[in-house]
């Protein structure tokens, strides 16, 4: 049985025809996350790093609105518009997870949603 989630309070809401996570049994996929203000709708922050900690953030948030948390991540991809900003990126996550730290890739993409700087996704238990 699939579950769906949307409108999750601290989240931004889906900027297109999707959702911000499914559930299916005791796994969570969620919906890669920019870094878009939940009150405003926009990206209102420049720098990849600023950038990193909204997504996150994001992130955090969709993870507790669909009964899940960071330390049951298990996998993260985080999608740049720039390589070069992965250390500045890399940081910021590392604030995020400490032990255990989730499997992860990076990649660099040539366009992000909302010509955002980082997007990030991940896979969870519930």
């Amino acid at each position: 049985m699939k579950q769906t989630f949307a409108g999750i309070e601290g989240a931004p809401e889906a900027i297109g025809p999707y959702s911000v996570a499914v559930a299916s049994s005791d796994l969570l996929f969620t919906s890669g996350q920019l870094p878009i203000d939940p009150q405003t709708g926009a990206i209102s922050v420049e720098s990849a790093a600023q950038q990193a900690k909204i997504a996150m953030d994001n992130l955090k948030a969709v993870l507790m609105g669909s009964v899940s948390d960071l330390e049951k991540v298990l996998k993260v991809t985080i999608f740049l518009a720039d390589m070069s900003s992965f250390a500045e990126v890399n940081e910021i996550y590392s604030q995020y997870f400490r032990e255990q730290c989730p499997a992860r890739s990076c990649v660099e993409v040539s366009r992000l949603p909302k010509d955002a700087l980082v997007e990030i996704e991940a896979m969870a238990l519930r």
